[in-house]
C-alpha cells in the first residue's frame, strides 16, 4: 500500500531533471501521473520508467505557456485516470541578464512560464476540483485532501543579481500560493510552495563559459554557472554541497502525502540551509 494510492497527479516539466524525479517519486508511492515536457521524447521516457516499475502514467507534451494547454493538461488527468488530486507546478527555466540589458521578451517569457502558466493550470483545475467536492458531499462521503505544490526559488525570497525577471516571477508564486490556500481551503485543498536553492541540474552544471544552450519556443538560451561562482555558492551552503534532483523531489513529496494534510500556505526552502 502506497501513501498516494488512488491519487492522480499532474507535474509540469517532468520529462527531465527535478520534475522527472518528482513524477517518479509520486508514482512509486502509488499515484497515477500525467507527465509533461516541451518535447514528447523525454516525457515518454519518464512514463516508460514509471510503467516498468509497475506504476501508471501518461504523456501530455507541450509548452505550459501555450493557449489551451492548461485545460488540456487537466483534462488529460480526468480522461486518463478519472480525477485530479495533486498539482505540481514545476516547469521553468532562466533567461538572465542585468536589468538594463533585459528585453521585454525576456521579461515576458520568464513571467509567462513561472507565474502565468501556474495561474492558468490552477484556474483550469478549479471546476474539476469543485465538482468532485460537491459530488462527495452530496453522496455523504468524506472530502479527500488534495494538494497543490508550486515551485519557487531562493531568488524569489531574497532576489538575485541578473535575475529580475525570474526573481519577480518566483516572488509572485508566493502570493499566488497564499491566495489559493485561502480560496481553496473550503475544498480541503492545501497549497504550498517549495523554494529551491542550488540544485544540480543540466541548467546549473554546465560551465557558464561553455556553449551549452537550451531551445525554448525558438530561442537559444545560454545555460550554465561560472565554476568559481558555483564553488563559492557551495561553500556558503551549510551542508557543503548542492542538492540533487532526487533530494529536491523529496521536499515536494512532503507536501503531497497525508502527513501534511493540515499544512497550507507555507514556503519550505530546499537549499541545504542556504539563503540569499
Amino acid at each position: 500500500m502506497g501513501k498516494l494510492d488512488n491519487k492522480v497527479a499532474i507535474v509540469t516539466g517532468s520529462g527531465r531533471g527535478i520534475g522527472r524525479e518528482i513524477a517518479l517519486k509520486l508514482a512509486a508511492d502509488g499515484a497515477a501521473v500525467v507527465v509533461n515536457d516541451l518535447d514528447e521524447t523525454p516525457a515518454k521516457e519518464t512514463v516508460a520508467e514509471i510503467e516498468a516499475a509497475g506504476g501508471r502514467a501518461v504523456v501530455c507534451a507541450g509548452s505550459v505557456t501555450d493557449d489551451g494547454f492548461a485545460e488540456r493538461f487537466v483534462q488529460t488527468a480526468v480522461n486518463s485516470f478519472g480525477g485530479l488530486d495533486i498539482i505540481v507546478n514545476n516547469a521553468g527555466y532562466t533567461w538572465d541578464t542585468v536589468i538594463q540589458k533585459m528585453t521585454d521578451e525576456q521579461w515576458d517569457a520568464i513571467l509567462d512560464v513561472h507565474l502565468k502558466a501556474p495561474f492558468r493550470i490552477l484556474r483550469a483545475a478549479q471546476p474539476v476540483i469543485a465538482a468532485a467536492v460537491k459530488q462527495a458531499k452530496e453522496a455523504g462521503q468524506p472530502v479527500p485532501c488534495r494538494k497543490v505544490v508550486n515551485i519557487s526559488s531562493v531568488a524569489g525570497l531574497g532576489g538575485n543579481a541578473g535575475q529580475a525577471n525570474y526573481a519577480a516571477a518566483k516572488a509572485g508564486i508566493t502570493g499566488l500560493t497564499k491566495t489559493l490556500a485561502k480560496e481553496w481551503g473550503r475544498y480541503n485543498v492545501t497549497v504550498n510552495t517549495v523554494a529551491f536553492g542550488l540544485i544540480k541540474t543540466r541548467l546549473t552544471e554546465a560551465p557558464a563559459d561553455g556553449d551549452s544552450t537550451i531551445e525554448v519556443q525558438g530561442n537559444e538560451i545560454k545555460v550554465g554557472v561560472n565554476p568559481q561562482l558555483l564553488s563559492t555558492m557551495e561553500a556558503m551552503i551549510p551542508l557543503g554541497r548542492g542538492g540533487t534532483p532526487a533530494e529536491a523531489a523529496g521536499s515536494v513529496y512532503l507536501f503531497c502525502i497525508p502527513e501534511s494534510d493540515y499544512v497550507s500556505a507555507q514556503t519550505v526552502v530546499c537549499g541545504g540551509g542556504f539563503m540569499i
